[in-house]
């Protein structure tokens, strides 16, 4: 203690040298009449007294703050501990209150989340009947509406009822939300009667329903496929004074693209488009997917690209779907502008390379090929069985000879492991007048023939060429083995290569 006082004081002590130094050199720098001085900051001394204080403050914080942190760790064991015995076999959350007599607010929410979580949500209302019963001040609209909420969310729309009414008994006043959250829960299992029975009992508490109240029930009538309901809905809006607004439009146009009725979602779509409103990013999606579905290439592309402009993330089932369509209407080169997109947006990914290799392949074009395999050199991209296919593919439909057996030669070098894709390019080629005897020796040499048999090509590239002969066969010969025959042997190369042979 006396070594920290005695650096106290010396910090004191150097602090006013250097500050009575600075008053006398500048008041010695004058020139003429200007005299300049130093604003100095006059510190009040540290005393003994003032020291102790200040450690005794510091002393107490710590103390506090080690109170704080056990409190919390007991709570923590206690919260533990009532999880562990709920957990019990045939535990009873009624029996396990009754003897501690009271839980605190977050004791009692954690046992109501666990018994959502367990499946036993049919247990929430009579654990919160019990635990409100203990202290008035708990019967509140905030806990009443929470409980609620879980219940319509787990479907317990009679135990949700319940609690409505048990809380009007308490002449509490039931919320808007409340009122949602009844309603929407008896639509979304689909009791609709009951749903604009709880609406019409709303409107009687003067509780006007806002466009949220409606957009809950046209949502789940597009979940039952109640199309022309939804228009009855609107209807109602209108007639009750509630506007639609952007949401609202936002979830018809989904839900009427959800349902394939092109016709009534272009409607509402021009309508919105008139009140200029904006589309959201889901509804994007939705308006992509239906002209997906039906092949409409320039309305999927215009949607597309607003999707790609607006920075939305792509997933790749998407992308391969819209892959898919290009493929089934030729237009390969698509493929190409598809595969740069995607890499501006995720940089150059495996299915990147994929579409572009294939774009070229498929237009029977080796220096486009050789250019996307430039790029990968140069990216240090390391070559896959896809990679490796798709270009085989490309001179087998060439017809050139020539490069498939160098190729076919360098896939080792290359470290390209085959597969039955790559087999069936081989003896699809020994079908049209190659010579494969090469690839045969070095892949027997090698082992590779008596490896079990793997696909790992990516599956856009049977899209575009379909099996092929080779695979055809073997799909032909293999189904009509016994199915014992079928399960119970380990299938290899050579197995499958014999048994086309025998069977042609």
């Amino acid at each position: 203690m006396e070594s920290v006082i005695t650096s106290f004081h010396n910090n004191i002590h150097y602090k006013f040298k250097l500050s009575s130094s600075c008053i006398f050199n500048r008041s010695n720098s004058n020139s003429k009449n200007n005299v300049f001085f130093s604003k100095t900051l006059i510190r009040k001394p540290i005393t003994c007294s003032s020291l102790s204080s200040a450690l005794a403050l510091d002393n107490n914080d710590s103390t506090i703050h080690t109170t704080l942190l056990v409190e919390s760790y007991h709570e923590h064991q206690s919260l533990n501990a009532l999880i562990q015995r709920l957990k019990k076999k045939d535990s009873c959350p009624l029996q396990i209150l009754q003897h501690d007599e009271d839980w605190s607010k977050d004791h009692f929410w954690l046992v109501i989340n666990f018994l959502k979580n367990s499946s036993r949500s049919n247990q929430i209302l009579q654990v919160f009947d019990m635990w409100k019963n203990i202290e008035e001040s708990r019967i509140n609209e905030f806990n009443y509406q929470k409980i609620v909420e879980m219940l319509a969310e787990e479907g317990l729309m009679e135990e949700a009822v319940l609690a409505l009414k048990d809380m009007k008994g308490y002449g509490l006043r039931p919320s808007s939300e409340i009122y949602n959250l009844i309603i929407h829960g008896f639509s979304r299992i689909g009791k609709f009667n009951d749903a604009w029975f709880f609406l019409n009992e709303m409107k009687e508490m003067n509780l006007v329903p806002q466009t949220d109240t409606y957009d809950g029930l046209i949502q789940n009538y597009g979940k039952y496929k109640m199309y022309d309901e939804i228009y009855m809905c609107l209807k109602k809006m209108k007639s009750d004074g509630c506007s639609l607004d952007q949401i609202t439009y936002n979830l018809i146009i989904q839900e009427f693209a959800r349902g394939g009725l092109l016709k009534r979602m272009e409607g509402v779509y021009r309508s919105m488009l008139s009140k200029k409103m904006h589309l959201q990013s889901s509804t994007l999606f939705a308006l992509l997917e239906v002209y997906l579905k039906f092949g409409m290439i320039e309305k999927m592309e215009k949607f597309y690209k607003r999707l790609l402009n607006s920075g939305t993330p792509l997933k790749e089932d998407l992308i391969r779907r819209l892959a898919e369509v290009y493929i089934e209407n030729y237009m390969y080169s698509r493929l190409d502008d598809l595969g740069d997109d995607i890499a501006s947006r995720r940089g150059r990914t495996k299915l990147v390379w994929c579409l572009r290799l294939l774009s070229h392949a498929c237009l029977l074009s080796r220096r486009g090929m050789d250019l996307v395999v430039q790029e990968m050199e140069d990216a240090k991209v390391s070559w896959n069985v896809t990679t490796a296919n798709i270009i085989l593919l490309g001179y087998l439909k060439m017809k050139d000879f020539k490069h498939l057996r160098i190729l076919l030669s360098e896939l080792p070098t290359r470290r390209v492991k085959p597969d039955i894709v790559t087999v069936g390019i081989l003896y699809d080629a020994i079908r049209i007048g190659f010579d494969g005897t090469g690839a045969l020796v070095m892949w027997r040499r090698n082992g590779f023939l008596y490896e079990s048999v793997n696909m790992n090509t990516d599956p856009l590239v049977l899209t575009v060429y379909g099996k092929g002969h080779f695979l055809q066969d073997c799909g032909e010969v293999y189904t009509s083995l016994d199915p014992n025959a079928r399960e119970n042997k380990r299938w290899t190369y050579q197995n499958l290569i014999d048994l086309v042979m025998k069977h042609n």
